[in-house]
C-alpha cells in the first residue's frame, strides 16, 4: 500500500508518500508524524487484506488503489507521479517524522539549492534499541526529490531513484522502527532474498559450498567487528548475526535454483 500526503499547510509545497501493505499496527502513527506537516492524506493501497485502509479512513484521508507487489520498489514512481506539488518526501510506514525534521524540511525546500536530498535515518530494534553501530547509523536514504527533477525510480528491489541535479543532505533523522520481532524477520527474508537470489541467476553469478562460509563469514565480521556491532549490546550481536544469516540465504537461494536449472555448480 501506499499513502500520498499533501502538504500544503504555511506554504509547504510538498507532498509526503508512504508505501505500505498491511500496516494496521503502523498506518496511525505514520499519518499522525506526517501531520507535523500537514493535514491533508491522500492513501494508495497495495491490496492490504487488514485493517489498513479503514484506519486511514478514520483519519480522514482520501483513498487509491495500487496492485500488490511484495517489495516496495515497482509502487515508488506511481505515487511520486500522484504528487501535485514540486516537492515529494517518501516515507515508510514503519517511519517517523519528528517536528525537528519537519522544521528542517520546510526550511529547506523554500531555500534549495539542492533538487534531492538524503535523511538520516535512526534504526530502532523491536522499538526498543537505537542502532548506533553495525553500518545502521546514519544509514542515508534518498527521501526528498523534487519532481521537477525526477527522472524514474526502477523497479527492482533495493532500486533508488535516478533524479537529475545535485544532492544535499539533511540534519535531522527519520525514525525507522524495524524489525518488530523475529518470526516477521524470517519471513520477510524468505521474500526478499529469494527476489535477491533471481537477480543473482540472471547474472550468472557463482554459488557453492566456500561461497556460503565466505558470505556469512564476511557480513558477520562487517557488521560485528568492522563496524563495531558489538557495542550495541545483545541486540547489536543479534542483528549481526541475522544479517550473516539473511545474506547466506540469498545464496542458498542461488545454489537450489541453479541445480534445478541444470547449470555447472
Amino acid at each position: 500500500m501506499l499513502i500520498v500526503v499533501k502538504l500544503i499547510n504555511n506554504m509547504v509545497n510538498i507532498t509526503i508518500i508512504v508505501h505500505t501493505h498491511n500496516e494496521e499496527k503502523n498506518i496511525e502513527g505514520c499519518i499522525k508524524s506526517a501531520k507535523l506537516l500537514t493535514d491533508e492524506i491522500t492513501l494508495v493501497d497495495m491490496e492490504s487484506t487488514d485493517n489498513t485502509v479503514e484506519i486511514a479512513r478514520s483519519l480522514n484521508v482520501s483513498i487509491f488503489n495500487f496492485p500488490r507487489s511484495n517489495y516496495v520498489e515497482p509502487a515508488r514512481e506511481f505515487g511520486i507521479k500522484q504528487a501535485k506539488t514540486d516537492w515529494v518526501l517518501i516515507l515508510d510506514a514503519d517511519e517517523r517524522v519528528t517536528e525537528e525534521l519537519a522544521n528542517e524540511i520546510k526550511f529547506v525546500i523554500r531555500n534549495s539549492q539542492f533538487s534531492n536530498y538524503k535523511i538520516p535515518r535512526k534504526n530502532i530494534f523491536a522499538n526498543i534499541k537505537w542502532f548506533k553501530h553495525g553500518g545502521w547509523w546514519p544509514d542515508h536514504q534518498i527521501r526528498l526529490i523534487n519532481k521537477k527533477y525526477f527522472t524514474s525510480w526502477p523497479k527492482r528491489i533495493h532500486s533508488i531513484p535516478q533524479i537529475k541535479g545535485n544532492l544535499g543532505y539533511l540534519s535531522n533523522p527519520l525514525f525507522h522502527y524495524f524489525h518488530g520481532d523475529l518470526n516477521n524477520m524470517v519471513k520477510k527474508t524468505v521474500i526478499f532474498e529469494d527476489i535477491e537470489s533471481d537477480l543473482l541467476l540472471k547474472a550468472k553469478r557463482n554459488s557453492g559450498t566456500g561461497i556460503f562460509f565466505r558470505k556469512y563469514l564476511a557480513e558477520l565480521y562487517r557488521r560485528l567487528i568492522k563496524n563495531l556491532g558489538f557495542l550495541d549490546g545483545a541486540f547489536g550481536i543479534i542483528e549481526a548475526i541475522y544479517q550473516a544469516f539473511s545474506k547466506t540465504i540469498t545464496y542458498l537461494f542461488l545454489y537450489e535454483k541453479q541445480n534445478k536449472e541444470g547449470r555447472p555448480l
